[in-house]
């Protein structure tokens, strides 16, 4: 196990050395997430509880839960909530058929960062990192419709995902969901985005936004050790800033 920092060392995480390991992608997810305090927030997938935590951090008095496949990650996200002083209550199961104490309950906010990579691809070495970053028997559109199914009429959902997929999470929000808000994320300035943050909101008819891109470094290459991290990047990584949509 290892011990990482996160927020500029507000929060701590154990993870796996080896297996899948949070970065950047969970907390920009808890970031765009503008719940505030006495609401209730669903993480999807929320492994070791990187995001959760991440949001805790910044927004005091909510009720935040997390659904977990993987056993040994669900036990590490309550063993870093307890250590954070988080109350994080983790449920273990699947997106497609969600415990029945989830189910019984609603949320203001959803927050997911679900699987990368199809069913298809190659696996990862690690059974853990392979689970979490490739789809199962889950596809994307599973895990927006369980998203929404936990959603209170005009809650909001959060994404964080490949570019490439957006035209999938675009079809299964159709009809159920609207205001929806995209936020490109580029690794450098003149490339093109590989990630995108999409929240929408329930039941909503209202337009759809397209926002300037988010640039995460500066300059047109990595040329010196240490990060080189943009201003706005880094006030959310280092900071805990919030990401406005």
């Amino acid at each position: 196990m290892t011990r990482d920092a996160f927020l500029g060392g507000r929060v701590i995480l154990r993870q796996p050395r080896v297996g899948y390991r949070a970065a950047t992608d969970p907390v920009l997810l808890a970031a765009a997430c503008a719940a505030t305090h006495g609401q209730r927030v669903l993480d999807l997938g929320c492994g070791a509880g990187a995001a959760a935590l991440c949001l805790a951090a910044r927004v005091d008095g909510l009720e935040i839960h997390g659904l977990e496949l993987q056993p040994r990650y669900a036990a590490l996200a309550r063993s870093n909530a307890a250590h954070a002083g988080v109350a994080l209550t983790v449920h273990e199961g699947d997106v497609a058929r969600p415990p029945a104490a989830l189910r019984a309950r609603m949320f203001d906010h959803v927050v997911a960062n679900p699987p990368f990579f199809p069913a298809h691809g190659a696996c990862a070495p690690d059974a853990g990192r392979d689970a979490a970053r490739r789809e199962g028997a889950a596809a994307l559109a599973t895990w927006i419709d369980c998203g929404l199914r936990r959603l209170r009429q005009g809650g909001w959902i959060t994404l964080i995902h490949r570019a490439e997929r957006l035209p999938e999470m675009l079809g299964a929000l159709a009809g159920r969901a609207g205001d929806v808000a995209l936020l490109p994320i580029q690794a450098r300035a003149g490339r093109e985005a590989g990630r995108v943050l999409l929240r929408a909101r329930k039941d909503s008819r209202a337009p759809f936004r397209l926002l300037a891109p988010l640039v995460m470094h500066v300059g047109p290459a990595h040329l010196k050790d240490g990060d080189d991290f943009a201003p706005e990047a880094l006030a959310v990584l280092r900071d805990g800033a919030a990401l406005r949509l």
